[in-house]
């Protein structure tokens, strides 16, 4: 099995103002700073706005900063929309593409997504491409069929494992307080890295992310699971305490 670093994400979504994001920052900064080598890579995507001075505060940690979309073009006539370039002009090095939420809220499809992601690949960034079934899919037993199609939908072309993260997020456990038990991780953290495997020549080093209520208590359990290179976190990320702890649990 390849070797694969963890990786640890904060998606803060629409949250913080700019005092927020600086404290939360600065502090996840300090820490990751003091601990020396640690066994994982930390990242935090904050809102658009927050990311120069975040991008700023954090400049001479490890810690990584990201963006929680982008748009598929360059630049132009695209009101709302912020290009890869900008992410990159703001000190980010990643980029989520294809989050439920904006599957769901603004009806992006995989050929959108795969748009996305290979616009960011064109600017530099490494996409953390997202997937996931709804909770009526999985209990139809549909949720590797629906996973596979979004993944052969939403990877472009070229995707290697040094500008891809794939992140699972079965929808019914975002912000839900529900997770997923280690077996259907391990099922379908297992059936992505096939899939990976037939799609990419070097499927097996690309890092698959499970996010979905992850937290504390959960974290070192979830992380121990085989393919589970690390975790796309939501509401704990915006707590250093606990996103500290999630990050730790690595080993």
């Amino acid at each position: 099995m390849a070797e694969r670093r963890k990786l640890i994400a904060g998606n803060w979504k629409m949250n913080g103002l700019k005092r927020d994001g600086l404290d939360l920052a600065s502090d996840l900064a300090g820490r990751l700073k003091g601990a020396g080598a640690v066994p994982f890579d930390m990242l935090v995507c904050p809102p658009f706005p927050l990311l120069f001075p975040v991008g700023e505060a954090i400049a001479d940690s490890p810690l990584a900063l990201g963006g929680q979309d982008c748009a598929p073009q360059e630049k132009g006539a695209h009101t709302g929309d912020v290009s890869p370039a900008m992410l990159v002009d703001a000190g980010c090095r990643f980029v989520i593409v294809g989050h439920s939420e904006r599957r769901q809220d603004h009806g992006e499809g995989d050929a959108a997504v795969a748009a996305k992601a290979a616009a960011a690949h064109a600017g530099g960034l490494v996409a953390i491409i997202c997937v996931g079934e709804t909770e009526a899919e999985r209990d139809a037993g549909r949720e590797q069929e629906v996973v596979g199609r979004q993944l052969a939908g939403s990877i472009p072309e070229g995707a290697t494992a040094a500008d891809t993260v794939i992140a699972y997020e079965p929808v019914w456990a975002i912000g839900t307080g529900k997770t997923a038990t280690p077996d259907d991780v391990a099922a379908m953290h297992g059936f992505i890295r096939r899939a990976l495997r037939d799609r990419m020549a070097d499927g097996d080093a690309v890092r698959i992310l499970y996010g979905g209520s992850v937290k504390p208590s959960n974290a070192g359990e979830l992380m121990a699971v085989a393919d589970v290179d690390g975790a796309l976190v939501g509401g704990a990320s915006l707590k250093a305490d606990d996103f500290w702890a999630i990050a730790t649990s690595c080993r």
